[in-house]
């Protein structure tokens, strides 16, 4: 229990953002996150940030992904939601694909703690 006294679970007030979220519940969202003061006022030193959200078919089941959308408005987010979610699916299978590479040539020898786990499942006849 002394890591949980430890930890620090405050919210960061200079931080703050009020989120709403807007969907055609087809396709995806996005959520539109407003900066706000710590009495829930509109900060207007911040920019709203628009995150979109969608997810793809995979052979393990639907992978969400999320990702910007540059846009000064709910307006422009709305129109650039296509291009942008195109990308972000775009990197999320290179990161994919790249950690799939990384771990297809990992090569395992005694010492590594993925031989012990290999060999624990090795049973002789």
């Amino acid at each position: 229990m002394a890591d949980l006294d430890s930890m620090d679970a405050r919210l960061d007030v200079a931080n703050l953002v009020r989120e709403e979220v807007v969907t055609d519940r087809k396709i995806g969202s996005i959520r539109v996150l407003t900066p706000i003061t710590v009495d829930g006022q509109r900060d207007p030193a911040r920019e709203v940030t628009y995150l979109g959200e969608t997810q793809i078919m995979t052979q393990m089941g639907p992978l969400p992904i999320s990702f910007t959308i540059n846009a000064k408005s709910l307006a422009e987010a709305v129109e650039g939601y296509a291009q942008a979610a195109k990308t972000g699916v775009e990197e999320t299978i290179a990161k994919i694909e790249a950690m799939r590479r990384e771990a297809a040539s990992k090569i395992v020898t005694p010492g590594d703690a993925g031989f012990a786990a290999t060999a624990n499942k090795i049973q002789m006849p």
